[in-house]
């Protein structure tokens, strides 16, 4: 089986806790229209999921990168939106496996392309910071297109122009592994970018497309975070400072993305704690540290999960167990990934997760306006300066 991290977090997106707290699916009630305090925030989840973790036929339960629906599920649609949630970065393109990179990544865009043609009521494609604001005044859920490994770059760096042309928003160069640009978080070497990998961020600077080092290794880090002419992003991490574990970014890194002009997105990861089960306090501290970091202009949120949550934990549990092991078997695996620790913050889930967030930083002594920076207005900040331009007809 093909193995990526659409499927292990598909699996997880929006679950309950540990087996001790779990619940059923109906316990996780949204909150009512009229005392939704985000109603009026544009919330921005930097990196997330749009697939339905229950149904085992979606491409991504089944462990294929790149989930390529041809339908829009009405609970997905459905459980997005309850969650006040206004655009979303989808992983689509290869991630790892053995199928091209190239050619994968090219049908990913293709039929993202078609699901959201096919729902104009419901989806608009993001190109620019324009478009996520007209998404929130039109009531449509913004799909922001990026990538998770720039592997499908191969040795033409000229590949950037074809996937920026396409729509491609977000380029991460590396998943946990090393590839042809950098290192990965898990490569032990540690080496740093690669010439190739100037090239890319060169180009990607030209098409103003994201650099995104999630997952990427401390020198490649920062070498291309000094090697971009454009602020970079880490659009998925936790804080090494406060929970020590290689995903994690160092102090380091986060305050060069930030005096840089970057975005630092939080997630609701097994990472943030050194247990492996997190919970929102954990979520809160990561972002806490951060903001002492990188300023509270610099911070926000990439769950890197859904807000659809699962019906069934005892056949997610197997499932789990199963998908650690393959992952460990093809080293995409990350330190922290366990059978008994699920990829999801346990008592941040489901359709309400933002606005759990949002009430437990207002209790830390976060204003309003902070809030909604972290929530969404530092990411919009960052996409007028990287992406710039008009919204498309």
């Amino acid at each position: 089986m093909e193995q990526d991290r659409r499927a292990f977090l598909a699996l997880g997106a929006g679950m309950l806790a540990a087996p001790a707290l779990a619940a059923p699916a109906r316990a996780l009630a949204v909150t009512p229209a009229a005392a939704d305090p985000i109603a009026n925030m544009i919330v921005i989840n930097a990196l997330g999921g749009f697939d339905d973790p229950n149904d085992r036929s979606d491409d991504a339960a089944k462990g294929k990168e790149g989930p390529s629906p041809l339908i829009l599920k009405p609970r997905v649609l459905a459980d997005a939106r309850a969650s006040g949630q206004t655009a979303v970065n989808i992983t689509i393109g290869y991630v790892s496996g053995k199928k091209e990179p190239f050619q994968q990544s090219v049908a990913d865009v293709a039929s993202w392309d078609r699901l959201i043609r096919e729902n104009p009521r419901e989806l608009i494609k993001i190109l620019t910071a324009a478009d996520i604001r007209r998404a929130k005044a039109e009531g449509r859920m913004g799909l922001i297109l990026g990538f998770q490994n720039a592997a499908m770059m191969g040795d033409d760096a000229s590949r950037v122009d074809i996937f920026a042309d396409l729509g491609v928003r977000i380029v991460q160069l590396t998943y946990n592994p090393a590839n042809q640009l950098g290192d990965g978080s898990m490569a032990p070497e540690n080496r740093g970018i690669t010439p190739f990998g100037r090239e890319v961020i060169e180009r990607l600077n030209a098409n103003r497309v994201m650099v995104d080092l999630s997952h990427s290794g401390q020198r490649t880090c920062l070498e291309a975070a000094r090697a971009s002419k454009q602020p970079i992003s880490i659009n998925h991490t936790g804080c090494r400072a406060v929970t020590d574990v290689p995903r994690n970014k160092t102090d380091e890194e986060l305050r060069l993305v930030a005096d840089r002009g970057g975005f630092v997105g939080i997630y609701f990861m097994p990472f943030l704690n050194p247990t492996g089960h997190a919970r929102a306090e954990d979520v809160v501290a990561h972002i806490d540290h951060a903001v002492n970091v990188c300023g509270e202009d610099h911070v926000g949120i990439g769950t890197d999960g859904g807000t659809t949550p699962i019906d069934d934990l005892k056949a997610y549990e197997a499932d789990l167990a199963k998908e650690i092991t393959e992952r460990r078997a093809a080293g995409i695996s990350a330190t922290g990934e366990r059978p008994d620790t699920y990829p999801f913050v346990v008592d941040l889930r489901g359709p309400d997760q933002f606005r759990k967030l949002a009430g437990l930083l207002r209790q830390k002594g976060y204003s309003t306006a902070r809030i909604e920076k972290i929530l969404g207005l530092n990411f919009v900040r960052y996409a007028e300066e990287i992406w710039a331009g008009e919204t498309r007809t």
